[in-house]
């Protein structure tokens, strides 16, 4: 499944479900070549249609996987279907292979606080787990910045070769590009709030709520404030790639 821009580019979902995204990971952890994971969404969709600099990193990513149900439903109607894998449900699993491998991870973004309740609620999940480096940049964080090199650093010094960023779109993903092309043997996975679930930092939508699809209904009205806005325009854009995935389709059929 891809999602094209009117300057060309395009975002491919190349990890059907989470099974194949962690059979990549695992393979390129034991071959020692860097990559970098993006979890797409609607809010990201929105965001790409309006951010060049967002668009040019995210196309770079290595590993792509559906984080909302709107991907998933949009694919299915492409005739392209790939299976929900949201960033939050693969910190464990990405952790438990670092872990199967003997490689140290690091924890970069949230506060200190959740960083460090993270790494224990983490370790205890998943034995023989080694967290090299937590790191909480300064807000507001500029991944083209210093600080960001300086981060760099830090992890090529910790030996981590497997790095959990939660830093928000879309900072994490521009900061992902920018490490794994200068670390070269090191992963990076973008998961949002994926560390504050398991800090206890935010509360995670239940398991009822999430399964009858309805996760961001929990989340805007946690914090209306925040995210009203944010989820109207992820709606607003769904009848354009409606149209488009039913084009695939379309193709498809010839």
């Amino acid at each position: 499944m891809h999602f094209s821009f009117p300057d060309g580019n395009a975002v491919r979902v190349n990890c059907r479900d989470s099974s194949a995204l962690l059979a990549a990971v695992r393979q390129r952890l034991a071959e020692r070549r860097g990559f970098a994971i993006a979890t797409i969404n609607v809010d990201h969709l929105q965001r790409l249609g309006e951010d060049a600099r967002f668009r040019s990193a995210y196309g770079a990513h290595d590993l792509v996987c559906a984080d909302g149900n709107p991907i998933v439903w949009l694919s299915r109607i492409a005739g392209r279907p790939v299976a929900l894998a949201p960033g939050s449900d693969l910190v464990l699993p990405l952790a438990a292979e670092a872990a199967r491998a003997g490689l140290p991870v690091a924890l970069i973004g949230s506060n200190d606080e959740s960083l460090a309740l993270a790494a224990r609620s983490m370790q205890a999940a998943v034995p023989g787990l080694r967290v090299a480096l937590t790191h909480a940049p300064g807000f507001p964080f500029d991944p083209t910045g210093e600080e960001a090199a300086q981060i760099i650093a830090r992890i090529r010094a910790s030996g981590a070769r497997l790095c959990f960023l939660a830093l928000g779109a879309p900072r994490q993903e521009l900061f992902a590009i920018r490490a794994r092309d200068a670390l070269g043997d090191v992963g990076f996975a973008s998961i949002g709030a994926g560390l504050d679930f398991l800090s206890g930092h935010q509360r995670r939508a239940p398991q009822w709520v999430r399964r009858i699809k309805l996760e961001w209904l929990w989340r805007m009205l946690s914090n209306p404030r925040r995210l009203f806005l944010r989820y109207a325009k992820g709606f607003a854009i769904l009848p354009g790639h409606l149209r488009r995935a039913l084009a695939i389709r379309g193709e498809n059929r010839k």
